[in-house]
């Protein structure tokens, strides 16, 4: 592979693709619009500023702390949203082993490459085949997310009521209108992930009714657990 390399047979993969750059950006103005709306929401509730901002810097993880401020402002206790805030946040252990090879050696990177794993970097990391271009598509997701959606949280916590009530504005629908976009042309492109999509929304729909939220998406991970050593062996050969 080096010799190839050398001969220029063969080309490093452009890290600086504009169309990959654009899917992040638009992922990432969509997680800001979620942000703005999830600290106006906790503190037009009644809870202080500072709750939705250290949530948002520590736990990093948008479902779940939508689901846990629900239960405060519901009058339920801090340990029954922190339970429901893991339970919607274990999808992340298979997200994590899936991106293990991204977030680099050093205690460090792997210390925050971890705080970084969500839905969506994890998406932005397995979409590649190379991976220079995986690590580098985890990393730029990765940062430009956690900063986007911080600091949008933090001036949707500073205006408050003053927005009013958010709902009525369909913010809550921006986020997964923006990722089913992206996703769409994967699923034209390439059949595994077709497949691995298919099973995965039939299982979260038949989920839906007969179990708590979250579940229905830990068991549709088994349609990325199908995918992806199918995705390993097409990238071997």
């Amino acid at each position: 592979m080096r010799s190839l390399l050398r001969t220029g047979r063969v080309r490093r993969p452009d890290v600086h693709d504009p169309e990959l750059l654009r899917d992040i950006a638009l992922v990432c103005a969509a997680g800001g619009v979620v942000g703005l709306s999830f600290g106006a929401i906790s503190v037009a509730g009644g809870l202080p500023v500072w709750v939705p901002v250290v949530m948002s810097l520590v736990v990093y993880a948008g479902a779940a702390q939508f689901s846990a401020v629900g239960i405060l402002l519901a009058g339920g206790g801090p340990f029954a949203a922190a339970a429901t805030g893991l339970l919607l946040n274990t999808r992340n252990a298979a997200f994590s082993l899936a991106v293990a090879d991204v977030l680099g050696r050093g205690r460090l990177a792997r210390l925050v490459g971890a705080h970084l794993v969500t839905d969506e970097t994890a998406a932005f990391a397995l979409a590649q085949r190379d991976p220079v271009r995986r690590r580098v598509a985890f990393w730029v997701s990765g940062i430009g997310l956690f900063t986007t959606w911080n600091v949008c949280v933090l001036a949707g916590a500073l205006a408050g009521s003053a927005l009013g009530d958010t709902a009525t504005y369909g913010l809550d629908a921006a986020f997964p209108a923006v990722l089913a976009a992206l996703v769409l042309p994967a699923l034209r492109e390439q059949p595994p992930v077709r497949r691995a999509a298919l099973l995965g929304a039939v299982v979260a729909l038949a989920a839906t009714p007969l179990t708590p939220t979250g579940v229905p998406v830990l068991l549709a991970l088994a349609g990325l657990l199908v995918w992806r050593p199918s995705g390993r062996r097409e990238a071997a050969a």
